[in-house]
């Protein structure tokens, strides 16, 4: 048997989102069996992006979440990490080196325009 292919061990990630009477998240927490940074208590997120690959319909199911208090500029932020962790993962995963570097240019682009990193001269 392949032990690559076994499950070892089972790990829990545990997301609660606080709604207000309009169903609007005002409050995002998680915590994680594995998160050797935190104690057992959970954290506080402002934002959240969840995307599971659904094995049988070979579809996307997605959560995209945020607060009230999540403003313009950490939004910019939150998405310009996320699309240069998507990209890494992409290039991890596939090795298609070429389309990788097309998506971090992407990421350059839209990291200056929403003013995250400096214009590149």
């Amino acid at each position: 048997m392949d032990k690559e292919k076994t499950v070892s061990k089972k790990t829990k990630i545990e997301i609660n989102v606080g709604l207000n009477d309009k169903n609007v998240p005002l409050q995002i927490e998680w915590k994680s069996d594995d998160n050797p940074n935190a104690d057992d208590s959970p954290q506080m997120a402002k934002a959240m992006l969840l995307s599971m690959f659904d094995k049988k319909n070979k579809e996307t199911l997605k959560i995209d979440l945020w607060t009230y208090d999540m403003q313009v500029m950490e939004m910019d932020r939150f998405f310009y990490q996320t699309f240069r962790g998507l990209a890494d993962t992409y290039y991890k995963a596939t090795q298609n080196r070429e389309l990788a570097v097309e998506m971090q240019k992407f990421v350059q682009y839209f990291g200056e325009k929403t003013e995250v990193i400096p214009k590149n001269s």
